[in-house]
C-alpha cells in the first residue's frame, strides 16, 4: 500500500475507489440511500482510509470501500428486515451485490462480515483490519469518537464535499426505530447505552 500524501487527503478522489466494484457500490448506495445517509457512508470510508494511512495499516481498499458504501442499506425501506438486525440485512445486500460483480464466495463473505461487525464489540486491527477500520470510520462520523486523531484540514474538506445534512438526528431516528421493533438487536443496546446523547454531542455537527 502506498500512503497518501498530505495534499491528496483533501481531494474528493481520495474518498472513492474507482474500480468497477467501487463504482457499482456507489451507484447502488446512491439509488437507495438519501443524501444524508449516502454522505455518511462516504465519510465513514474516508475517515477509515485516512486513519489507516496515518497509522500505516495495510488493507484492501476496494473491500473496505464497497462495505462502507452499503453498510447502512439495511436501514432503508427496501432492505429493512422485520426479523434481522439492520447490519445483518445490510450484509446480505453486500453479498448479493458482490455476487453480481463476480466476487468469489470468500470475498463476498468478508464484505458481509465487515458490515455485521461494525455494530458489534470492538475489533482490533490485528484481528481484522477492514472491520476495525469501518468501526473507526463510523464511530468518528456518527458520534465524533477519535476526531482528535484527524487533521482539522482533512475533516473540514470532507465535510465541505460531503455535508452532514442533518445526519445525526436522522440516523438516530432510524436506529431508534430498529430498536423499538427488534428489541434484541444491536441497535437496541446501542440506543440504551446513550447513543442519542453521544450523537447530539458530535462536534462534526457544529462544523458542517
Amino acid at each position: 500500500m502506498t500512503p497518501m500524501t498530505p495534499a491528496s487527503r483533501t481531494t474528493a478522489a481520495a474518498w472513492t475507489v474507482d474500480t468497477p466494484s467501487g463504482r457499482a457500490a456507489r451507484e447502488v448506495a446512491a439509488e437507495y440511500a438519501d443524501a444524508a445517509l449516502l454522505n455518511h457512508s462516504v465519510r465513514s470510508y474516508a475517515f477509515a482510509a485516512e486513519y489507516a494511512d496515518r497509522h500505516g495499516l495495510s488493507y484492501d481498499r476496494e473491500l473496505l470501500y464497497v462495505s462502507s458504501l452499503v453498510h447502512d442499506l439495511g436501514l432503508t425501506a427496501p432492505f429493512d428486515s422485520h426479523t434481522l438486525p439492520f447490519e445483518e440485512a445490510g450484509g446480505h445486500v453486500a453479498r448479493v451485490l458482490t455476487a453480481g460483480l463476480g466476487w468469489p464466495a470468500e470475498r463476498r463473505a468478508r464484505a458481509e462480515e465487515i458490515i455485521v461487525l461494525h455494530m458489534r464489540d470492538d475489533v482490533t486491527a490485528a484481528e481484522d483490519v477492514e472491520s476495525h477500520l469501518l468501526q473507526v470510520g463510523t464511530s468518528a462520523d456518527v458520534s465524533g469518537l477519535g476526531l482528535a486523531d484527524f487533521d482539522p484540514a482533512f475533516t473540514a474538506g470532507l465535510l465541505a464535499e460531503y455535508p452532514r445534512l442533518g445526519f445525526g438526528d436522522a440516523f438516530f431516528a432510524l436506529v431508534a426505530d430498529q430498536a423499538a421493533r427488534k428489541p434484541q438487536c444491536a441497535a437496541a443496546a446501542y440506543v440504551a447505552s446513550g447513543a442519542k446523547e453521544r450523537i447530539a454531542a458530535n462536534p462534526l455537527d457544529r462544523q458542517g
